[in-house]
């Protein structure tokens, strides 16, 4: 299974040995390029020889430095900012020689084998390089140091720990180096990110060598399933957090209801009712004192064959707005998000206070915004949409075989856009787009399979299968459709129902108008869901078989 599995062997002497903290990273690194390692079968010895550079580590694509390899790094931080760190990190390794492609979900947890400390932020991420393992190892020690690693106690605190998890699908056992992890058996906080990484499918030929190099029949899933799998995230030991503002929210531990402000003349529910200033305040207020975690504030309407505003129009909007809303005492303890598909909106919006982006377009419309919000470094959501507003209800776009099915393919490709422009899993919300190029039926099928649309994302990856989703239902055309209801604030009973439907089915955000309505539902939905737990498909690496872990 697999294919060929380099293996490299070696013992370096006493003077070149590098255990955790112990030995200066410079002399590390010296001895490593100083060595050169012949690969060799299992169980035979290769002797490092003296040499300027790292030449003869030979891996199943060829010589290192002369073709992409792929790897896994985990990170860990429980010193100062850790998210920033976390941060820093990422940007080093990019200027480093390491091509980061994919991220794992962020994971706060409890300190393992020195238990008297802080708690850590876990992630990894997955990528390319044309560094060799030891070369790769020397960078990865070099960023620790630049960020304020220094000498302490073995697995005592630190600002950032960067591991090589995988490298290739090879197989590399020193005295300084390890891989794969000798450690990743044991540890949650490790195993969970690089499930994040990995996909259900088994159609991807690194995966599966990755799998066979786990010591496991079952390959990384059946480790992290004897770990006890989903079971356990969202105990103390490991929790699933979305970092926003000075805030690591699990969501799921609570429902979180965000409340509409439009600020806009035509939108389709209240169009007009909150231009003016004192009115958007006094609306954001009541959503507040109705439940209200988030207040999501559009300047521009995004109803079917809406004018499209400028960011100039758009800003001239909104700026009075958020300059007001920010110093309410009310907003003390809440969210704010901007709901702007132009970059330049969100890069005023956040230098305003805002705390998150909400992009109908999930890019597509002013490609500049990935870019701007990967620099911000705020959550950024992405919602399904085909077309622009004018053309969303065209017959092309309203075609579907398999609506929970093409909704998960694109989102997943916007996804993946998102990271390569840098923004990390850990920072995405989706958004299924209800109403936005979809008939009622769609609108429906989406609601009832959310469940499925995180099935079909995580054959692509696991990590994306577990990011938060944000569900729009409120006062919707398709609601009007159902009930007969010409005036949209009668449809908020309407709108309680599908909340309710889409909570119960994995939604962990719900956008809404009638904040008070939807926030008791939202309570309701979580009473009912505690102790409970839903099922996930991950195959048998070995024979493809079914088994099932849980998903908190």
């Amino acid at each position: 299974m697999g294919g060929h599995v380099a293996t490299y062997r070696c013992r370096l002497p006493s003077s070149h040995r590098i255990r955790d903290e112990q030995a200066s990273t410079e002399a590390a690194a010296a001895a490593l390029l100083r060595l050169s390692f012949t690969p060799c079968s299992r169980g035979s010895k290769a002797v490092p020889t003296a040499t300027p550079h790292l030449v003869g580590w030979k891996g199943r694509t060829g010589t290192a430095g002369s073709a992409d390899q792929e790897i896994v790094i985990a990170m860990g931080s429980n010193v100062g900012d850790r998210v920033s760190t976390f941060d820093r990190a990422l940007q080093m390794m990019k200027s480093s020689g390491v091509n980061i492609t994919r991220h794992a979900c962020l994971y706060e947890t409890a300190p393992a084998y020195v238990t008297d400390q802080p708690r850590f932020l876990n992630s990894a991420i997955r990528g390319t390089t044309r560094l060799g393992p030891y070369e790769l190892l020397m960078k990865l020690k070099e960023i620790e140091k630049n960020i304020g690693r220094t000498g302490g106690i073995r697995y005592g605190p630190r600002p950032i720990d960067l591991d090589i998890l995988l490298y290739g699908n090879s197989q590399i056992d020193s005295e300084t180096l390890i891989v794969p992890h000798e450690r990743i058996h044991e540890r949650p906080f490790v195993l969970a990110p690089l499930v994040d990484l990995l996909g259900t499918s088994c159609d991807d030929s690194i995966e599966t060598s990755w799998h066979s190099l786990s010591k496991c029949s079952g390959g990384f899933f059946e480790l992290w399933n004897k770990l006890g799998g989903e079971s356990v995230i969202g105990t103390e030991g490991i929790k699933r957090v979305l970092p926003v503002g000075n805030h690591l929210i699990d969501w799921c531990e609570k429902t979180l209801v965000m409340g509409i402000l439009n600020l806009t003349p035509d939108s389709f529910s209240d169009g007009g009712k909150f231009q003016r200033v004192e009115a958007a305040i006094s609306q954001a207020k009541l959503l507040i004192s109705q439940g209200a975690d988030i207040i999501d504030i559009g300047a521009q309407s995004t109803r079917p064959f809406a004018k499209r505003l400028s960011p100039k129009e758009e800003l001239e909007r909104l700026i009075p707005v958020l300059d007001k809303i920010t110093k309410i005492p009310e907003i003390e303890g809440k969210l704010l998000s901007v709901d702007t598909f132009y970059a330049e909106v969100a890069t005023e919006a956040v230098k305003r206070g805002v705390h998150m982006i909400n992009d109908v377009s999930g890019g597509q419309l002013d490609p500049r915004i990935l870019k701007v919000a990967a620099e911000l470094g705020v959550p950024y959501v992405i919602m399904h949409m085909r077309g622009d507003p004018s053309t969303m209800q065209s017959e092309k776009n309203l075609q579907y075989g398999d609506v929970c099915k093409e909704v998960a393919s694109e989102l997943y490709t916007q996804v993946r856009e998102a990271e390569l422009f840098g923004i990390p899993l850990w920072r995405i919300v989706l958004d299924p787009g209800i109403g936005f190029s979809k008939k009622c039926g769609h609108n429906i099928e989406v609601i009832k399979g959310l469940k499925s649309i995180r099935s079909e994302m995580g054959k692509m990856s696991i990590g994306a299968s577990h990011v938060p989703i944000l569900l729009g239902p409120s006062r919707k055309s398709f609601l009007r459709e159902i009930c007969n209801h010409d005036n949209p604030v009668d449809l908020d009973a309407a709108t309680v129902a599908a909340v309710t439907i889409g909570i119960l089915n994995g939604a962990n955000i719900v956008r809404v108008h009638n904040a008070g309505y939807c926030a008791d539902a939202a309570k309701v939905c979580d009473a009912l869901h505690k102790g409970r737990r839903r099922k996930t498909y991950l195959p048998d690496q070995t024979d493809k078989k079914s088994q099932f872990c849980d998903i908190g």
